[in-house]
């Protein structure tokens, strides 16, 4: 590990200041990701700012009637908060099916969006990897590639991002929000993650020095709904393929469905293919099959990993089922 000097910011505009100061310095939240990739000597930074004790800690109800989270609050904190369980149950299911409890407690919100991918050979400096270093190659595409994506990818890099938090966040519309040296910001969650193309290592839309103060949730949407990993091991395991799904139903019709995959691109994958298909029509499971093969026309598996393509088709019509018949379960007991 390259030696590093620390400082712990005491505001934000110090914080954004002393990176702003040291292109090769890093914000340093919960260190779960960070301090692992700076083992194996993937990260090397000069400097490490200290964001955790910044007042970025809260949750609060906004004023539109969604949620603020501050880009500091823990994982931990951030599933058991009764207001995200009970307006967003996907998100808590989300984050309770990621790391461990040990992890979670120290993991951030902030630190999770930007946690980088898991590709083993992204993380192994002794392999190229477009991602670490641009223009190397990406020997997974002819490699160990069983976990890698399906949708999204090129010819570069085949990675994909591992948060389950990220992936109920983009079923909910979520918005980023950050700071630079000009000033606040803000970014849609759909627009955060850039497309992979010929340039893997531009993960996010942040410009450099920006310092994620926190993400807003709108309203919660009038409908059930989950979140689902399917993953190799009941105990703590980076998902092979997941599901955030939320349905409303009335009169077995779909009034409106939001749905995103997990482990299968660079980033958190909206499917808005599968939307269209399914408003308007019967909630069925002939339906649910047909609007995930109309997202899953897109794929591109590699060998390795076209398992992938019916995991997830069998995935969506599961959770699709299970939310219809809970949203029935809701319409006959308010007649």
């Amino acid at each position: 590990m390259r030696e590093f000097d620390y400082q712990r910011a005491s505001d934000v505009p110090g914080a954004v200041a002393l990176l702003g100061a040291e292109p090769e310095a890093r914000y340093l939240g919960g260190g779960t990701n960070l301090v692992d990739l700076m083992k194996s000597g993937v990260e090397r930074p000069a400097l490490l700012v200290d964001v955790r004790e910044l007042p970025l800690d809260r949750i609060e109800v906004t004023d539109a009637g969604g949620l603020h989270v501050g880009a500091t609050v823990t994982n931990s904190d951030l599933a058991a908060h009764p207001e995200v369980r009970r307006r967003y149950p996907a998100l808590t299911q989300a984050v309770l099916a990621g790391a461990s409890g040990q992890l979670r407690n120290m993991a951030t919100v902030g630190g999770n969006l930007l946690q980088r991918t898991r590709c083993a050979y992204f993380t192994d400096v002794s392999k190229p990897c477009n991602k670490r270093v641009p223009g190397s190659g990406c020997p997974a595409i002819a490699g160990e590639h069983h976990n890698h994506a399906i949708l999204g990818a090129s010819p570069h890099c085949v990675a994909v991002h591992p948060s389950d938090m990220g992936v109920a966040l983009t079923a909910f519309d979520a918005v980023v929000h950050y700071v630079t040296a000009e000033g606040p910001h803000e970014v849609p969650l759909a627009e955060f993650y850039l497309p992979v193309g010929a340039t893997p290592h531009r993960e996010t839309a942040l410009p450099a020095g920006a310092l994620i103060t926190g993400i807003t949730l709108p309203p919660a949407p009038a409908a059930a709904s989950c979140y689902r990993k399917v993953r190799e091991r009941a105990s703590y395991a980076f998902a092979i393929g997941s599901v955030a799904a939320a349905l409303d139903v009335r009169d077995g019709t779909v009034r409106a469905a939001r749905l995103a995959f997990g482990a299968v691109a660079s980033r958190p994958w909206r499917a808005h293919a599968a939307e269209r298909a399914l408003i308007g029509g019967p909630a069925t499971a002939e339906a649910f099959a047909a609007a995930a093969d109309a997202e899953l026309a897109a794929a591109e598996p590699l060998p390795g990993n076209a398992y992938k393509v019916t995991l997830i088709r069998n995935l969506v019509v599961a959770v699709l089922t299970e939310l219809a018949a809970e949203g029935r379960r809701t319409e006959e007991a308010t007649r």
